[in-house]
């Protein structure tokens, strides 16, 4: 399908592809109302799974479009969704390029003598989107990269996906994810006083969805038992709600607060928060 010449096949919908073009020419070459149009549009927004039916069997490849697209979504994506679920994201467009997180030192083996060093932005800089992060070709930022990320050493007609060990370290660990998980825990504490809203709130910000009864019965076990964990060891709690920059808020309790946001931390590590089904 990526091969248009005399190697690929014939698309199979010509009369919806010479539509488009004649689409795209008559708006004036506007690139993002076109992608709009598509990720819009009925066929795009189908449920990508792969549904017992006759039109299924006939077209398990699904050359015909009967079923959505499932991906897992881009590095740029998946770091995005955390920050916007989190309320973290900040939309600004355009300006200089963002210094999110990053671990130290990785610069100075990249740079002669070690005269290069990261230096991370602090504000709003952190939480800007990806698009504006700062790319060292040498050496990119490594959330992004082990997420398949481009060097920009080249030009990427498409970019790989991949599921490795590595991402899911990146997931559990980096800050950006450790920081959006505790405002999200934050924002739902706020807001309510029960344990069944507010993990329905946290699924329902993170999944796009309600949980169902088992899923909100294993969410009620793992926020008691991190209860049970940090009150034996709050040094812990205060450990783990500190990590990232945002302002902590002393109004709540820290052993409350480290127990939801594992729980919300969880719900971002969750196949289905990075996969476009």
């Amino acid at each position: 399908m990526n091969d248009l010449g005399t190697q690929g096949s014939p698309p199979t919908h010509p009369e919806l592809l010479d539509w488009l073009a004649a689409d795209f020419r008559d708006s004036g070459w506007n690139i993002k109302a076109m992608l709009k149009q598509i990720v819009m549009s009925r066929t795009f927004r189908q449920d990508s799974r792969f549904r017992d039916d006759p039109a299924a069997d006939a077209d398990p490849q699904n050359r015909w479009l009967a079923r959505g697209p499932g991906f897992r979504m881009s590095a740029e994506m998946i770091r995005d969704h955390a920050l916007a679920v989190s309320g973290l994201l900040r939309p600004q467009i355009g300006g200089p390029s963002a210094k999110p997180y990053q671990p130290p030192g990785l610069w100075e083996e990249v740079s002669y003598n070690a005269e290069d060093t990261y230096v991370q932005d602090s504000g709003d800089g952190l939480w800007r989107r990806s698009l504006y992060t700062y790319i060292k070709r040498q050496a990119p930022p490594p959330s992004l990269l082990a997420f398949d990320g481009p060097t920009r050493e080249k030009c990427s007609v498409q970019r790989p996906r991949t599921n490795t060990p590595m991402q899911s370290l990146i997931l559990l660990n980096d800050p950006t994810w450790v920081e959006a998980a505790r405002l999200l825990a934050t924002r739902v504490l706020q807001s309510n006083s029960d344990d069944g809203t507010r993990l329905r709130q946290l699924v329902r910000r993170v999944l796009s969805r309600l949980p169902q009864d088992d899923e909100l019965s294993l969410l009620r076990d793992l926020l008691q038992r991190q209860r049970q964990r940090f009150l034996i060891a709050p040094a812990n709690a205060k450990m783990l709600v500190s990590v990232g920059e945002w302002k902590l808020d002393e109004s709540i309790d820290v052993i409350e607060l480290a127990a939801m946001t594992v729980v919300a931390h969880t719900l971002l590590n969750l196949d289905e928060a990075m996969t476009r089904r």
